[in-house]
């Protein structure tokens, strides 16, 4: 049974003169527990947009979004929240740091908005800090930090809670190869330890590597797939709205 499940999901924006834009135009797409699907599209082809979907953050025009079996649209206010606290664990290219707050409580922020105690809070969300290389900037607020490295405690928060779904928008944006290797290698290794299904975003060449289908969204929808978990490399088809 797919984690992630989208059913024919559909996402409008007002255009210019009126003018109504599929930002998501008709996308079926299961990502299943402990697969890594790494999304490629250029800018502006509703790649953040499907991303927020998944994540309850936007609610679709038409189709279902499905987590667990699930619908998120579905759910009350109060249970989108806590599928949000408790099952995702989100990265966006915004950061979104809490500013004069030390990077080990920005990671930490999810686990205490779920009334975690704050010392049991940081001792979970430490371990994360070192794996992403922060172990020794735990006490340092987001201005005292580069931008990787704000980049990094935005992952290390994303996956301090446990999330069994995790979505990443350009997670490897703002680091050089190196980082931006061993933070894929991170998502990775979550999907594969904890089963969670991991849905990225990624203008890096790296992903494909690391991933186990890599698929393309172009005009809002999906049209490529590159290979499948396997290794097996597919043909260019274009997925057709439902």
């Amino acid at each position: 049974m797919s984690a992630l499940e989208l059913d024919a999901v559909v996402k409008h924006y007002a255009g210019g003169g009126g003018e109504r834009v599929r930002a998501v135009d008709g996308v079926t797409l299961a990502v299943a527990a402990g697969e890594v699907v790494a999304l490629y599209g250029p800018s502006g082809s509703g790649k953040t947009t499907l991303l927020l979907l998944a994540a309850g953050l936007l609610m679709p025009d038409g189709g279902t979004v499905r987590f667990g079996g699930r619908d998120v649209g579905a759910l009350s206010a109060a249970e989108v929240a806590e599928y949000q606290r408790r099952e995702v664990g989100f990265v966006s290219q915004a950061f979104e740091l809490l500013p004069g707050v030390p990077a080990l409580d920005n990671a930490a922020v999810k686990l205490l908005a779920d009334r975690v105690p704050l010392h049991e809070a940081r001792r979970e969300a430490l371990p994360w800090l070192e794996r992403v290389g922060l172990g020794h900037r735990v006490d340092q607020p987001p201005a005292k930090l580069s931008g990787g490295e704000r980049q990094r405690v935005a992952i290390a928060r994303a996956l301090a809670n446990g999330p069994r779904l995790v979505l990443a928008d350009e997670p490897t944006g703002n680091l050089d190869s190196r980082a931006g290797a061993e933070v894929l290698a991170l998502l990775t290794r979550v999907s594969r330890e904890r089963s969670a299904a991991v849905l990225l975003v990624t203008h890096d060449p790296q992903a494909a590597e690391i991933a186990d289908r890599v698929l393309t969204l172009r005009d809002g929808r999906l049209e490529a797939r590159a290979r499948d978990r396997h290794g097996r490399a597919g043909p260019l088809t274009l997925v057709q709205p439902g």
